[in-house]
């Protein structure tokens, strides 16, 4: 097995999709983020697996359980499992990673922007393949 190994941040600042999975394991996904000024991921509630969502650029609001909590470049969030949240982008485009434990997402799944997330949430669905 070779894992992931790449930066990160480079990596998160050039990508362009609302979505792009990079990496699946059994127990963790890493998943790369790109909100237009103003857009939001939805309000969901993930009740069997925690995410961890780290900011490189831009600034927003991250919705925890109605808890506002401002956030920016650098700035690391926990979302524990069963909590209702939403990540809001501010006036720019929010860039940021997320790791899902357990996966959320089929790997290697790219959705251009939100509308095609919406249109594939009933098909994305983590199914249990791993990146390798």
């Amino acid at each position: 097995m070779r894992g992931y190994c790449d930066d990160i941040e480079r990596a998160t600042l050039a990508n362009e999709d609302f979505r792009r999975v990079l990496y699946t394991g059994k127990n963790l996904q890493l998943v790369l983020m790109t909100l237009p000024p103003g857009c939001d991921i939805g309000e969901e509630v993930h009740e069997d697996r925690d995410q961890f969502l780290r900011i490189e650029e831009g600034e927003g609001v991250i919705l925890i359980d109605g808890a506002e909590n401002r956030v920016a470049d650098d700035f690391a969030v926990i979302v524990p499992a069963g909590a209702r949240h939403n990540v809001i982008a501010g006036d720019r485009p929010l860039k940021l990673y997320t790791i899902y434990g357990p996966p959320e997402h089929k790997d290697q799944v790219v959705h251009k922007d939100k509308a095609q997330a919406e249109a594939d949430h009933a098909n994305d669905e983590w199914d249990g393949e791993t990146t390798e």
